[in-house]
């Protein structure tokens, strides 16, 4: 028996070498400058490092690199040059610059982030690469005239990092998808802990006859170590793997603690059995990773069910122009398909991949690469998601209808690794803390119950490691958070990220525009000449080019069909439109941008001036209509901010205003895109946290300097990266209602915050008085973090009904 001990305890302790590159064992050994590697991969990954100065990879971590595909062969990737295949797998291209999105499952920490951020440096055809950490994505952009697709994958394979491809899923990208290892893990422990219990039940019930029959006794002992062993190695490897990698970047997370325990128990299970000194603990090593399992496994089915509803299902409240016999209808983004024909209008962001029907245009890239220099697109040319419109509307066709996810993603691109960075110091402060504290006490109490009890050593000291979980103080704000977003998406109003709400919750003032935010539609009539089919047709042809509101709002009124084409069109933004038409030139704007003045005079409604060859024709007359329940609005949010109004239009609507906002209230007319923006400035520094409620379009600049930049739209294309949320204009008498939600929702998050640390202050003194049985303990931590998510989720639920959202 010690003899075989002894020999189990060597083979234990024999010392491996490692690969200096993967860090896994090398079975044949080749040595290479100094180190010693497992396979020819790894030496081929280090010596194309070392050759592009890229060796601070390994100062990083220690060997933090993957061993490279080793059934990888010639030509293995050539299917991905196929056009069509191309086609599928990328997210856009201008003919040079390519940017294609891979899934990579071996990306696992901070050095697989900077060599895969660092390809550039090895092949000087990769322009850029960025890594999506949280969703193992990276996104590659090369140039497609001097590398092919299928080189750029075998770059990544050989480096260790070999995307995923699975070309049956490009056209179900919308799915939620479980993940069957996950399954199987839960389905082995669980298989393995039920028997393990039925083997342990004589040793639970006996009066200690049973274990007399020695010969017994040893066969079911190792019964029970031979049905722990996958539940070990297979199932609890995900414990290892996340402890391991935490403690070779110098820091501990929530697992460090979890997979102590398991190895303790196990170690000390493995000890008695082969020693013959006792039955062992398997039944409660088992029982954990179990539990444990399952627990993860229902807080990624409900923070993957959240981001489903959120990226699929809820309303992305941006309207789109279609043409359908003739006529045009607006329809959400969401139901566009293929072969569909839309009108993109100036400044319009393009939703989906579309042919170009018209003869030709400019498009504006820069929300997707950055570079903002106009690309010139012919008729039949692909034009991709994300482009903005230059030259006046254009007619397209729908070829690759963009989910709303994507155009959520481009919209995020700028703050993702910002959010992302602020979001992992917190978790990570909170993991370091808390293990450490962890770690501690369950040393503490081991070490006291040793002295005292040796027999409830192992227990204690057990269970504190187990039942101790930092999850639901952690988790607590990710889900709140994530049904909030559910919540408003389902009502019209769409947040950009979970950031949004912290700043809704923070701001005091909000700033409203006038045109198209406040009003909605208006009755039009011409104060000049009576103007001619023909000469209303020229208007509703320029004014159909513009997504301003007085714009639509003229097109809409004129518009009886076909239009004319309209040459060397040009938006002037708080000003006007002017384009060639029929050889004429015609402009449409404010008074000073027609005229050159402007008259005092009748301010009662607004004005767009209208000339032909620069002869002053006369102007359309407005008078607006406000939106329902604007008064209610305006008192809510007035109890709550400081309101103010901020118009590019003329004050003729002054004491109607006045009437509804107060006599006291901030009320600035004739103010231009940039005075919008100095005014919002102007606040910020006198350290106010500013709302900004307009048009997607042209108050993008104030809405981008603002804290929080709103964008109403009203079956309307008013996408615009400037803002931080899109509200439908059916839903704008409730954003009172939505901010409260938000401001509720906090609440929501610090009572269950106090709710999961009472819980641990609970779990950790019951722990280390040596009563509460590791088993007991798996079962009570992720209860707990259950608990909690449900907590999170159906507070914010009930809230959310309260208020009829």
């Amino acid at each position: 028996m010690n003899l075989s001990f002894e020999m189990a305890k060597a083979f234990l302790s024999q010392k491996q070498i490692s690969c200096y590159h993967c860090g896994e064992s090398c079975k044949t050994e080749i040595s290479y400058d100094s180190k010693k590697f497992c396979c020819d991969g790894c030496k081929l990954v280090y010596d194309l490092l070392k050759e592009n100065n890229l060796c601070t990879y390994y100062n990083l971590n220690d060997s933090p690199g993957i061993s490279p595909a080793k059934f990888s062969f010639s030509g293995k990737y050539d299917y991905l040059d196929n056009e069509g295949i191309t086609k599928k797998l990328i997210r856009f291209t201008d003919g040079n610059s390519t940017h294609i999105t891979f899934y990579i499952p071996s990306i696992h920490c901070s050095s697989c982030i900077w060599l895969l951020e660092n390809l550039h440096r090895v092949n000087d055809c990769i322009i850029s690469s960025s890594v999506d950490f949280l969703k193992k994505e990276a996104t590659i952009v090369y140039d497609q005239q001097k590398i092919r697709l299928s080189e750029v994958v075998e770059l990544m394979a050989h480096t260790g990092y070999e995307p995923l491809i699975n070309l049956n899923d490009l056209e179900n990208k919308s799915e939620i998808k479980t993940s069957r290892k996950q399954i199987v893990k839960i389905g082995l422990a669980g298989f393995c802990f039920g028997n393990i219990m039925m083997l342990s039940f004589p040793e639970y019930f006996s009066s200690g006859n049973f274990y007399e029959q020695q010969r017994l006794t040893y066969f079911f002992g190792y019964l029970n170590l031979l049905l722990s062993l996958p539940v070990f190695f297979y199932c609890a490897s995900e414990f290892f793997s996340s402890a391991w990698k935490s403690i070779r970047n110098r820091y501990l997370n929530i697992d460090a603690p979890i997979a102590l325990a398991i190895l303790v128990t196990f170690s000390r299970s493995l000890f008695e059995i082969i020693s013959h000194s006792g039955a062992g603990y398997m039944d409660s090593m088992s029982g954990i990773v179990f539990f444990m399992l399952i627990g993860r496994y229902f807080q990624s089915r409900t923070y993957d069910t959240l981001s489903f509803e959120r990226d699929y299902k809820s309303y992305f409240p941006i309207g789109v122009t279609v043409k359908k016999g003739g006529l045009e209808i607006s329809i959400p983004v969401s139901d566009l398909k293929k072969s569909d024909h839309i009108i993109i209008r100036n400044n319009e962001i393009i939703p989906s991949d579309a042919i170009l029907k018209s003869s030709q245009t400019h498009i504006d890239y820069s929300f997707i690469t950055g570079e903002s220099a106009p690309v010139k697109k012919m008729a039949g040319e692909l034009i991709y998601a994300g482009g903005k419109q230059l030259d006046g509307a254009i007619e397209l066709e729908v070829v690759n209808p963009t989910s709303q996810s994507y155009l959520t993603q481009l919209w995020n691109q700028d703050k993702k690794n910002t959010q992302l960075n602020q979001q992992k110091t917190y978790v990570d402060r909170i993991n370091k803390y808390f293990t450490i504290a962890v770690l501690s006490i369950s040393a503490l109490s081991g070490m006291y119950w040793f002295f005292t009890d040796s027999s409830k050593a192992l227990d204690a000291m057990t269970a504190v490691l187990i039942v101790a979980c930092p999850c639901g103080l952690l988790l607590t704000t990710t889900f709140a958070n994530g049904n909030i977003m559910r919540i408003l998406g389902r009502n019209k109003f769409y947040l950009k990220n979970s950031d949004v709400i912290e700043k809704l919750i923070k701001a005091d003032t909000v700033i409203l525009d006038k045109t198209g935010t406040i009003t909605h539609g208006s009755d039009v009539s011409f104060v000049g000449p009576k103007l001619t089919t023909h000469e209303l047709k020229i208007v509703s042809s320029l004014a159909g080019q513009s997504s301003h509101p007085l714009s639509r709002q003229l097109y809409s009124v004129f518009n009886k069909g076909e239009q004319l084409p309209v040459y060397s069109f040009a938006e002037i933004p708080g000003s006007g439109l002017e384009g060639c038409i029929d050889n004429c030139r015609v402009k449409m704007g404010s008074e000073l941008f027609i005229t050159g003045q402007i008259t005092p005079g009748d301010k009662q409604t607004a004005k767009v001036f209208l000339s032909f060859d620069e002869e002053i024709i006369g102007y359309f007359s407005f008078v607006n209509s406000y939106r329902a329940g604007l008064e209610r609005l305006v008192s809510e949010l007035s109890e709550s901010f400081d309101l103010k109004l901020v118009s590019g239009d003329n004050d003729s609507e002054r004491k109607a205003i006045l009437h509804i906002f107060g006599c006291e209230a901030d009320i600035y007319f004739n103010q231009k895109p940039e005075d919008k923006m100095r005014h919002v400035q102007t606040l910020q520094q006198q350290g106010s946290k500013v709302i900004m409620i307009g048009d997607g379009l042209n108050d993008a600049g104030a809405l981008r300097q603002s804290d929080v930049g709103i964008a109403v739209s009203d079956d309307t294309n008013n996408f615009s990266p400037a803002c931080d949320a899109i509200l439908d204009g059916s839903s704008f008498n409730r954003l009172p209602a939505f901010i409260d939600l938000a401001r509720q929702g906090k609440k929501a998050i610090i009572v269950t915050f106090g709710i999961s640390l009472t819980y641990n202050i609970i779990g950790l003194s019951f722990a280390v008085q040596g009563v509460l049985s590791p088993v007991v303990a798996a079962i009570l931590m992720p209860v707990s973090s259950v608990t909690i998510v449900l907590l999170a989720t159906i507070s914010t639920t009930l809230l959310a009904r309260a208020k009829d959202l």
